[in-house]
């Protein structure tokens, strides 16, 4: 079957008329390398109306959405397609309250199917930043009377960010998440997250990074971000973003959104096929409860 590629939302209409049209769609590509039974193995079957896969052997019968973070989904998989398809064109960013409003769900509903979408673009970690990186930290929050800089008792939400620059000084990719503190076992995270053991690594002249040796690191004076003028735009971006689309949030799920953030901007060159990469993430991940998507 063919890809869906582009941005633009009336080929999409077009091409997604209903639930069973996303249904094909879905299981073209969580069966592109071919069926096997889950449970027996047997790799010969039938294909039902809503393309669903049954078994010859066992009877087993498998939906498009089984075994995906599409299980049991709470409204219709066309609603649940626009929604990954303006989550990943639109740059600005979609709030729970707006995906509520425009697809006739309700706003828990919508926030929770986010946070699933959300836990879909967090990286996988397996595609280290090799070249030119630079690192540094921020926080994420209002002003705090007498706490300044890298405050460790601040409120704030601590995040640690790299990103892999061109040889033009442009964006390569960008990576963010959020840290308890400004130690230096916090900040080696995001380096053994991703970045390679191969990549000439630039940070500020915090004290925290110098006990990281293995790395090939030089420190440098920010001069208020002057030296870091990409990095920094970008921090203003994710900060400007999160304010202004979500205004707050919280501790337990700002990774997911440092990760929507992420994903977008390391896929900007590639904005055709984004759509389809993020689907493919859908049904690689094993489904997520509720429960887990709320702080305890």
């Amino acid at each position: 079957m063919e890809l869906f590629k582009g941005q633009s939302l009336l080929e999409f209409t077009e091409r997604f008329k209903t639930d069973l049209d996303c249904e094909e769609y879905l299981a073209s590509l969580k069966w592109e390398d071919g069926y096997c039974c889950r449970k027996c193995g047997h790799k010969k079957y039938q294909v039902r109306k809503d393309f669903s896969r049954t078994c010859n052997i066992c009877g087993d019968t498998e939906s498009p959405t089984a075994g995906t973070l599409f299980h049991r989904l709470k409204f219709g998989l066309r609603k649940a397609f626009f929604i990954c398809f303006e989550m990943t064109t639109t740059t600005k960013g979609l709030s729970a309250s707006q995906v509520a409003r425009r697809y006739e769900i309700s706003r828990q509903t919508a926030h929770y199917f986010m946070q699933k979408v959300r836990e879909a673009m967090k990286s996988s970690e397996s595609h280290k930043m090799n070249d030119r990186v630079q690192v540094d930290e921020f926080t994420i929050g209002g002003k705090e009377e007498g706490k300044q800089g890298r405050s460790y008792d601040t409120k704030k939400k601590k995040v640690l960010c790299a990103m892999e620059l061109t040889d033009r000084g442009k964006v390569k990719r960008f990576y963010a998440l959020k840290i308890p503190d400004f130690s230096s076992k916090s900040l080696r995270t995001i380096f053994d997250k991703h970045i390679s053991k191969t990549a000439q690594v630039t940070t500020d002249e915090w004290k925290g990074y110098k006990p990281i040796k293995d790395f090939d690191i030089t420190q440098i004076p920010s001069n208020n971000g002057k030296n870091f003028p990409t990095l920094h735009k970008v921090i203003h971006q994710v900060k400007s973003w999160i304010r202004g689309i979500y205004s707050w949030v919280s501790e337990f799920n700002i990774d997911r959104y440092l990760a929507e953030y992420s994903f977008r901007i390391n896929r900007s060159q590639n904005k055709d096929t984004i759509f389809n990469n993020l689907i493919k993430r859908l049904i690689e991940r094993k489904p997520i409860f509720q429960s887990q998507l709320v702080c305890h």
